[in-house]
C-alpha cells in the first residue's frame, strides 16, 4: 500500500499485506519500498516464503520487482532477512551494519530461525555500512545509526523527502499493537544495549516512522520513541 509520495509498504503480516503461516502474525515483516526515477529501493526482505506476495504487491502499484536495485537491511533476523538470498539471484545489493552483515552470511542462531522452525539461506551483502556512515543510492541519501539492543546488528535508517524525515526503525520500536519493544528472545538480545540506543533514538529528527511490524507512525513518531524510552527507564534501569 502507498504510504507516502515515493514510498510504499509492500509486506507485513501483522497488517495482513503477506500471509506466510496460518496464524502468524510475527514471521513476516513490514518491508518498504522507494520509488526514484533510476530504480527502487527496499528496506528489509521478509521471511523469503512470502515474496511472490511481496512481488505482487510491488505490481499492484504498477512497479518492476526487476527495478529493485538496493535493499537496506535493518537486522538480521529471519523475517526481515530470510528472502534476502531471493532477491540476491536477482542482482539486488544488500547494504547493512557489519554484524548483520556477519550473520546473514554465517545463517547462524544470531537470525533466530528456532522462533520460526525453518532453515536460513545465507547471503553476502555487498556493502558494508558504519554508524553515522551516509550512503547515497539511485539519488536517496540514506543514513545508518547502529542501534544494538533487540539484536546486537540492529539498525536504523533514515533519509528525507519531500522536505519531511523519514526512519525506518526495525524492531528498535515495538507496534502499539503489541507491545514497546522488540522482541527479546534472540540470542544477541541485550537490555543494557537496547536502552543505551532508546537514549540515542530519542533525539534523531524524524517526522514520519516506519517500524519493522504493524502500524505505521505518518504521526506522532517522536512521542512513540520518547513513550518507549519512558518504558525502557522505568523498567530496565538498575
Amino acid at each position: 500500500m502507498q504510504l507516502l509520495h515515493q514510498i510504499y509498504q509492500v509486506s507485513g503480516d501483522l497488517v495482513g499485506l503477506t500471509t506466510d503461516v496460518e496464524g502468524a502474525i510475527w514471521n513476516d515483516c513490514n518491508a518498504y519500498l522507494v520509488k526514484t526515477e533510476k530504480g527502487l529501493i527496499l528496506f528489509d526482505a521478509g521471511c523469503g516464503d512470502t515474496m511472490e506476495q511481496l512481488y505482487a504487491n510491488i505490481r499492484y502499484w504498477g512497479m518492476c520487482p526487476e527495478d529493485i536495485k538496493y535493499c537496506f537491511l535493518t537486522h538480521a533476523h529471519f523475517d526481515h532477512a530470510g528472502g534476502g538470498y531471493l532477491l540476491k539471484k536477482n542482482g539486488v545489493e544488500f547494504i547493512s551494519g557489519k554484524e548483520t552483515a556477519e550473520a546473514v552470511l554465517a545463517g547462524d542462531n544470531r537470525c533466530c530461525t528456532y522462533l520460526y522452525h525453518k532453515k536460513f539461506t545465507p547471503f553476502k551483502v555487498d556493502r558494508i555500512i558504519a554508524d553515522g556512515e551516509k550512503v547515497s543510492v539511485l539519488g536517496l541519501e540514506v543514513e545508518a545509526r547502529l542501534m544494538p539492543g533487540h539484536s546486537m546488528g540492529c539498525t536504523v535508517f533514515s533519509f528525507t523527502l519531500g522536505g519531511k524525515r523519514i526512519v525506518i526503525s526495525g524492531d528498535v520500536i515495538g507496534t502499539k499493537l503489541s507491545g514497546d519493544f522488540g522482541w527479546s528472545g534472540s540470542i544477541d538480545f541485550c537490555r543494557e544495549n537496547y536502552l543505551g540506543s532508546l537514549l540515542k533514538m530519542v533525539d534523531l529528527e524524524m517526522d514520519y516512522m516506519l517500524p519493522g511490524h504493524g502500524m505505521v507512525y505518518l504521526s506522532g513518531a517522536k512521542r512513540r520513541v520518547e513513550e518507549v524510552l519512558n518504558v525502557a527507564l522505568m523498567e530496565w534501569r538498575k
